[in-house]
């Protein structure tokens, strides 16, 4: 399901019908007549990683206002998804900060730091973790951990551990995994043609599975398993360039648990 605001332009109608056409519910989309759609241009890097330029100035996100919200809409779900880009101005962060206060389910929450979209980094630390209490699932990036603890060490479990707060019920770092239990779930190994939409996939993948049983939080074989399935979306989704057209189904990431991916 998904509640967000475009442009009344053909990137926000391209984006409604990459929905539709991916069978995702877009009913909570709004169209700003008076704002474009935000974008973001990516760049490849040799290696297949990433560098991110943004387009907003400002962009339809950006003024989605509190009193636009679906409230209804986002009380069906079972998990409320976002990330830290809606903290960054007004009106659109206390859209954010109603939404996931009213929202009455799971809270999940994927920083996705973008550092250029904040005044300073100062500022995107202070946003990052003004609402890093309320959230009941975290994926973090190992990057992510360094820029919070301002240059602790990530491979460090203490330095890990002081970012879980006593409502946590799932710590998610990449490339590892803290929850009820601390462990570490192996990757796949591919090779990486463009890393974008993978965190997005690792994210997905796991929400998923906790969409349809949240009490795999408490169950620690089959939160593994669970997140071996959703190692193996991100996996696939740097293999291929793009983010959602490189997303796998469900039926490639079952399959390439079965065998190797060459």
């Amino acid at each position: 399901m998904q509640h967000e605001q475009v442009g009344e332009d053909e990137f926000g109608y391209m984006l409604a019908n990459i929905l539709k056409e991916n069978n995702v519910n877009n009913e909570g989309m709004r169209f700003d007549p008076g704002a474009r759609t935000a974008l973001a241009f990516v760049t490849l890097r040799s290696d297949g990683e990433r560098e991110f330029m943004f387009y907003r100035n400002p962009s339809a996100d950006m003024l989605l206002q509190e009193d636009e919200l679906d409230l209804d809409l986002i009380r069906k779900a079972k998990i409320f998804h976002y990330g830290s880009i809606s903290l960054i101005t007004e009106p659109c962060k206390s859209a954010h900060i109603a939404a996931a206060k009213d929202a009455g389910v799971v809270l999940s929450y994927d920083p996705n730091l973008r550092l250029p979209l904040w005044p300073s980094a100062d500022s995107a630390r202070e946003g990052i973790l003004s609402i890093w209490e309320t959230a009941d699932i975290i994926k973090i990036s190992e990057d992510e951990i360094s820029f919070l603890t301002k240059g602790e060490d990530p491979y460090d479990d203490a330095v890990v551990h002081k970012l879980f707060h006593p409502n946590l019920k799932l710590l998610l770092v990449t490339k590892g995994a803290e929850g009820e239990f601390c462990g570490r779930v192996k990757g796949l190994k591919v090779d990486a043609v463009d890393t974008t939409g993978a965190g997005d996939a690792f994210v997905a993948g796991i929400l998923s599975q906790l969409a349809v049983d949240l009490s795999i939080l408490q169950k620690e074989d089959e939160l593994r398993d669970s997140l071996k399935f959703a190692n193996v979306c991100g996996a696939l989704t740097v293999t291929e360039r793009g983010a959602i057209p490189a997303l796998p189904t469900k039926e490639a990431v079952l399959n390439a648990m079965l065998k190797p991916v060459s």
